[in-house]
Order: C-alpha cells, then sequence, then structure tokens
C-alpha cells in the first residue's frame, strides 16, 4: 500500500522496454514491453518473437496485456489477454477479474480434454492474479522500495491454463547497465515455482521448474512509483543458462493531473 505521498506523482510512473532472450549465450527472442501506472488506472503490455539460431528452427511470435485500477497503491487487475503464433497452430487466451477473482475466462481454440491434468476448481480461481500483473512487484511502505523487502511473500497466479504460485526469496543487491535507459541498483531475488493445478504431473518441464532452486530474477523500480519490475531473469537448463535481460528499460514518472479551474 502506498503510504504518506506528498504528491500524486510519486504513485504515477511509466515504462519503455525492450528485451534479449538468450540461451547458452545465443540470442532466441527479442521483445517489448510498455508499463503505465496512474493514480487510479494501470496498464502494461508485451510482444515478442523469436530471432537467430531459433527463428530459423522454430518461427514464433506472441503478445500479451493486463488492465486494471489502482486501489491503495496495489495493482487490481480486470482484464488479462494473451496471444501465441507459430508455424503449427495459434492461440488466444482472455481472463477478466474482479477484486483478484477470475469472473470469466477462455482459450481459443479450445484445448483438448486431458485426464492426466489436475483439474482446476472454481476455488482455485479466487485470490489470483494473470501472469503479467503478477510481475509487476509492489512494495509497501515508505521506505526505499529497492530493498530486500520486494522478495518477501508470493503471488498465486492463473493463466487461463494453469494455477501455479511463485515465491520469492532475497538473495543479494546488484547494479545493472541497460544500452539505452536506466543504469542503478536492482534488488536480486531467488524465483521458486510450485504448480497447483490446471497442469500434467509427469511433464519433464513442469518437475524441473517445480525442483528448480536457482532461477534468479533482478528487479528495477518504474521511475515514480513502489512498483518493480524484472531487469533480468535467470533460468538454468540442461541446455544451458537462459536468459532474458533488458537492452532499453526507459522509466519516468508522470506528471501528476492537474484539475481544471475557470
Amino acid at each position: 500500500m502506498l503510504l504518506a505521498v506528498p504528491h500524486p506523482a510519486s504513485a504515477q510512473g511509466k515504462l519503455d522496454a525492450q528485451y534479449e532472450a538468450t540461451l547458452a549465450g545465443i540470442p532466441v527472442g527479442r521483445g517489448a514491453w510498455t508499463i503505465e501506472i496512474g493514480d487510479d488506472q494501470f496498464s502494461a503490455s508485451a510482444g515478442g518473437g523469436t530471432s537467430g539460431l531459433l527463428k530459423a528452427i522454430s518461427d514464433g511470435s506472441g503478445t500479451g496485456a493486463s488492465q486494471g485500477r489502482v486501489v491503495g497503491g496495489a495493482l487490481v487487475a480486470t482484464n488479462y489477454s494473451a496471444s501465441t503464433i507459430t508455424s503449427k497452430k495459434s492461440e488466444a487466451i482472455h481472463i477478466i477479474l474482479s477484486n483478484g477473482n477470475v469472473k470469466e475466462f477462455g482459450i481459443e481454440p479450445q484445448p483438448p480434454v486431458d485426464a492426466d491434468r489436475v483439474p482446476v476448481t472454481e476455488a482455485h480461481r479466487r485470490g489470483v492474479s494473470d501472469p503479467m500483473t503478477a510481475s509487476l512487484v509492489r512494495v509497501p511502505g515508505n521506505a526505499d522500495p529497492l530493498g530486500s523487502d520486494a522478495c518477501h511473500g508470493s503471488v498465486a497466479v492463473f493463466d487461463g491454463r494453469m494455477r501455479y504460485d511463485l515465491k520469492l526469496d532475497f538473495k543479494r543487491m546488484e547494479t545493472v547497465k541497460s544500452e539505452r535507459g536506466y543504469r542503478g541498483p536492482v534488488v536480486v531475488c531467488a524465483l521458486y515455482f510450485s504448480p497447483v493445478a490446471g497442469y500434467i504431473p509427469d511433464r519433464p518441464v513442469i518437475k524441473y521448474l517445480a525442483a528448480q532452486r536457482n532461477i534468479e530474477i533482478a528487479l528495477a523500480p518504474v521511475a515514480g512509483t513502489r512498483i518493480l519490475v524484472p531487469f533480468w531473469l535467470k533460468v538454468p537448463t540442461p541446455l544451458g543458462l537462459a536468459m532474458l535481460e533488458a537492452t532499453q528499460f526507459i522509466t519516468q514518472p508522470i506528471p501528476p493531473r492537474v484539475a481544471k479551474t475557470q
């Protein structure tokens, strides 16, 4: 919760970022992410696709977006959408939420029923966040948000198919330098993935991610807010280190709205 902010501008900011994905140091994808946080509303959208060696093997692209309200400093999502397109298939997901509860969701085309998949119940769709809003980490209080408090707690996520928990633990502070934009401190957290429902237990990737204890995420600030977002993400894999890192991270506060007077 945002506390005792003297000016509305201290709760408003925007981000224009670009990222590169690599596997064992080889570029495999690029993407862009824009975020705008106002005093009562927020929006975030991202898009990207394969590049380099991976593009030659399997061409694919995807988009995602979330919108919602800012309530007492908290980001409360109301809508989430995502789409993926590859040479073999396309898929679109939408979720409508109200106060953290899923009111409506769907996947097009509708995926086939798999008897091995852990069922998602109505209870699993309460008290959740969508994947994009879950990546916007709000640090309560009025101390510097760039600190160990950013890595406390966990978030329940529903992505339209699967319900899982993400937990953060503080590891260290580092300094980063993007090619364009932000240069400064980031807080590095350990990231733990725990599947709850909507997944197939025997899938190797699920087993691997759930057992993984060396995933790290570095969080950088959105200027003018108490929101931190990923600057880089590192996931060890059998093929080498998978990494998503910002090459551009341009962020600035949004000037407060001035009431019109006659």
